[in-house]
């Protein structure tokens, strides 16, 4: 399904050539990630549990990010919220409003499940641009703190601050 196209850049449903596609594109970026990832996503979406989207930039595989419409992880699980999970946009196709497209596109398809959504965010410096985007976007934290893996970092606590230590954001739509 093509949920947005302006001859540029389009932004569709995740299809299995894009896992390949991007795990090897982040690799080569220097990224830790497997085709796994990917394919995990599409079987969920094959599963009715996510919506997958895929953006393209000039017919090329560009980012993508997943919505699960009632996500069972994090500060929001269980509480009929959607997430938004795994969004990227592969660094050579970056600064062209593609990230802004997916969001828009994701947070309308949230929109059609609750009118609350969430996210989380690392919190190492990868993820410094995801960060300021999502504050840009109206997202704030949920005022739950730090959460390592899916389970809340107590005070005091050590931790990693790896992939798996995150803040969870959300916003009103």
């Amino acid at each position: 399904m093509i949920y947005y196209d302006d001859g540029i850049i389009r932004i569709r449903t995740l299809v299995p050539d894009d896992a390949q596609i991007l795990a090897e594109e982040e690799q080569f970026q220097g990224d830790h990630v497997t085709r796994e990832k990917y394919d995990m996503r599409l079987q969920d979406q094959a599963e009715g549990k996510a919506v997958a989207l895929a953006a393209e930039y000039q017919g090329q595989t560009a980012g993508y990010i997943s919505i699960y419409p009632d996500s069972d992880r994090g500060a929001f699980a269980g509480k009929g919220l959607p997430e938004l999970v795994d969004f990227g946009v592969l660094k050579k196709y970056r600064n062209h409003g593609i990230g802004s497209l997916l969001m828009d596109t994701a947070e309308q398809i949230a929109a059609g499940f609750a009118d609350t959504v969430y996210l989380g965010v690392g919190l190492h410096s990868g993820y410094g641009s995801a960060q300021r985007m999502y504050i840009k976007r109206g997202y704030i934290p949920d005022g739950s703190g730090v959460w390592y893996g899916d389970h809340i970092c107590e005070p005091y606590t050590d931790c990693c601050n790896d992939d798996d230590l995150i803040l969870y954001l959300s916003k009103k739509l």
